[in-house]
């Protein structure tokens, strides 16, 4: 036998082979190919500040800050602050901000490259980069997301262009328009100088286009040499101030901003504001990041409107970001509307926005002279359409008003003889009608009823406890077949309808105007828009209300069907008041904005671990209250889902955002879901 590890040597008379590994390891070693590995390429650095500081648009928390690359030689001239770039992150090519330039890094180790400069088009403004630093801070966010509600896709065959606005000389001031405001010259005087961050909420009369006034205040700011933000609800807005601001401030002086523009549209008014040839936008809030130059003044109009709320993360409001904006760069603040907010009383109570109201005649002249009633006539059972409306209508002899609160025609079906609502039998969801002579739908699934019987009293009359404008309509063309009656709501919204007899049923917020204001205006069904589980909901309700009486003309009138004692402040024609009494009961609540409120959603396992950090101390802000949790349901995937409410003082309102971005960052870094967190929200 041959010893371990001993060569195996093959001769005459061994009877065993060769083994194959020993034929191979006889190769000579020559015959085998060597690769060399090539010389690593030599980039030279940009002499002059070679670090540049990006902000990539990356959403995960826990990396939410400015990384450090280097700056290749060749791409030293393009790679200007504000431009476009793309680096490798973590492996992947991805987009960013070059927002800064300096000699030196803090990082120990070997930076990454700039791999490319999109375009040395300066696009974000370091103004611009402080707010969104402040606002994603504001509402727990990452400055990825802001950023991205900020600036616009890139349009290149628009960025070729030199000139993108033609501007023209600007007229004189006209302050007639505030005329019936006492408190309106001094602020002009403070615009007019430029250098005074006056701020002020406005209560503006019906008879006075917002429109026109608010263009002299951005005309008398532009005649400083500074810019001015203005923001509007919808883009119905925003084509009717546009067509004011072109006659006030002369062609080119403002542009438009706005999300239904198409791109290359859109991406030339941005350019002309960050290239500094307009200094004025008017937009919608697609326009509150607008990098206007030596930002001067910011103005919202409405700014109730729940359209102010972004719909994306992290939810920031208009009125928030503009302020925000006003105090970074020490701008003056015009609030406006014919309703006020509880947010525009506080600051208004502070001390920090100068009031800017009419005298109490001026307003009562101004405002239509209003009738209330009930729907009863002689103890009699309350009527939808009363004596009282029908008597205005036929006395007018212009244009009539009806706000009803739905659309539609039945939005809800009940039980004739019992009350009981009518459900699907299939699925239990409720029925709705569109038209007189179609069957019932069930709003859940879809399915048409042709034969209906009540699960309770087996009844087969069906009766609408809600009525919508078209059935409204229907009713009223049938009582009044010589005048003219116009729809507007839904997906037919009119813009103006003609200075001649006719009557306009309207769903809120879908009100035409008219020329010289309407005869008359009539609210219907209060009740229903009071009847909301929401936080907001008598602030909203008031806001539709005040916003349909001021389109009336000057000694107009109004008719309103509800409960006389809810319904005072439009009486007295006095939203300032309503605000007042609004903040007074919020403040009792602790609710926003005496009290800063967060809403985090997530797994109940998620949630309740949450809930142990607090009653564990952890280390949430002092005075912080935990609220819930609610079971909620998670339509997108059918998982389970629970709210839990956070509610703290308003001075402890930062320290809940750095410690729920604490949260988020957290689990970032362990690659789990994100919260879905909101500061402030509308109604919750």
């Amino acid at each position: 036998m041959a010893k371990d590890n001993a060569p195996l040597n093959v001769g005459e008379g061994t009877e065993q082979l060769a083994l194959v590994p020993t034929v191979v390891a006889r190769v000579p070693p020559v015959a085998a190919k060597t690769r060399r590995r090539p010389a690593a390429k030599v980039i030279e650095l940009a002499f002059d500040r070679p670090v540049a500081r990006v902000a990539v648009d990356i959403a995960h928390s826990h990396l939410d800050r400015l990384f450090d690359y280097s700056v290749p030689a060749d791409l030293d001239a393009k790679a200007v602050p504000g431009c476009r770039v793309k680096v490798r992150f973590a492996g992947k090519l991805v987009d960013g901000f070059l927002t800064e330039r300096v000699d030196s890094s803090n990082h120990d180790g070997k930076l990454g490259l700039i791999v490319k400069v999109v375009s040395a088009e300066a696009v974000l403004r370091p103004d611009v980069l402080d707010a969104a630093r402040l606002v994603a801070d504001r509402y727990a966010g990452t400055l990825a997301d802001v950023l991205r509600l900020a600036i616009p896709p890139r349009h290149a065959r628009t960025e070729a262009l030199k000139t993108v606005a033609e501007v023209s000389d600007l007229p004189d001031v006209d302050l007639s328009v505030w005329a019936s405001y006492d408190a309106a010259a001094g602020y002009f005087d403070a615009l007019t100088s430029g250098n005074d961050s006056r701020r002020a909420c406005w209560s503006a009369l019906p008879g006075d286009d917002p429109a026109v006034c608010l263009a002299q205040a951005v005309l008398a700011m532009l005649r400083s040499g500074r810019g001015a933000v203005v923001l509007v609800p919808d883009i119905r807005d925003v084509a009717r101030f546009d067509e004011a601001f072109r006659a006030v401030l002369g062609a080119g002086n403002h542009v438009v901003l706005h999300a239904s523009q198409g791109p290359a549209e859109r991406y030339k008014s941005f350019l002309a504001l960050s290239r500094g040839q307009v200094k004025a936008v008017v937009g919608t809030r697609a326009a509150a990041f607008a990098p206007v130059h030596d930002l001067g003044l910011v103005v919202i109009w409405d700014d109730g409107d729940d359209l102010f709320a972004e719909q994306r993360s992290p939810y920031p409001h208009g009125r928030e970001i503009l302020l925000t904006r006003a105090l970074d760069r020490n701008a003056a603040v015009l609030i406006g509307g014919h309703a006020r907010t509880a947010e525009a009383q506080q600051l208004v109570e502070s001390g920090w926005c100068l009031d800017i109201v009419p005298s109490q005649s001026v307003r009562r002249e101004s405002w239509p002279r209003i009738d209330i009633s009930d729907g009863t006539v002689a103890g009699g059972a309350p009527a939808r359409l009363p004596h009282i409306v029908f008597a205005a209508i036929r006395e007018s002899t212009g244009a009539v008003l009806v706000q009803v609160p739905r659309r539609g025609y039945r939005a809800v079906l009940a039980c004739q003889d019992c009350r009981a609502r009518a459900e699907c039998a299939l699925c239990h969801g409720p029925l709705t009608q569109s038209s007189a002579g179609s069957a019932p739908v069930c709003r859940w699934c879809g399915a048409s009823v042709e034969s209906w019987e009540c699960a309770h009293c087996r009844g087969h009359r069906l009766r609408a406890p809600v009525v919508g404008a078209l059935r409204t309509a229907e009713e009223i063309g049938k009582a009044f077949p010589d005048i003219p009656v116009l729809t507007s709501g839904g997906s037919a919204v009119l813009d103006i309808v003609p200075a001649e007899r006719s009557i306009v049923l309207a769903t809120p917020g879908a009100e035409p105007r008219v020329q010289g204001g309407y005869d008359v205006v009539v609210l219907l069904d209060t009740w229903l828009m009071l009847g909301r589980q929401e936080l907001r909901v008598e602030e909203e309700a008031h806001r539709r209300w005040f916003n349909a009486l001021a389109l009336a003309r000057r000694g107009g009138k109004g008719v309103i069907v509800g409960e006389p004692s809810q319904l005072q402040a439009l009486v007295r024609s006095d939203p300032v008041g309503f605000a007042r009494r609004e903040l007074a009961s919020r403040a009792e609540a602790h609710m926003p904005p005496v009290a800063r409120i967060a809403t985090v959603e997530s797994t109940p396992e998620v949630i309740a671990t949450l809930m142990a950090e607090q009653f564990g101390h952890g280390d949430w802000p002092p005075d912080t209250e935990f609220l819930g949790p609610v079971p909620l349901r998670d339509l997108h995937n059918g998982q389970g889902q629970e709210r839990l409410i956070l509610r703290t003082p308003r001075r402890g309102g930062t320290a809940l955002s750095e410690r729920l971005k604490a949260e988020q960052s957290k689990r970032s870094a362990a690659k789990l879901p994100p919260l879905r967190v909101q500061i402030d929200p509308l109604n919750f």
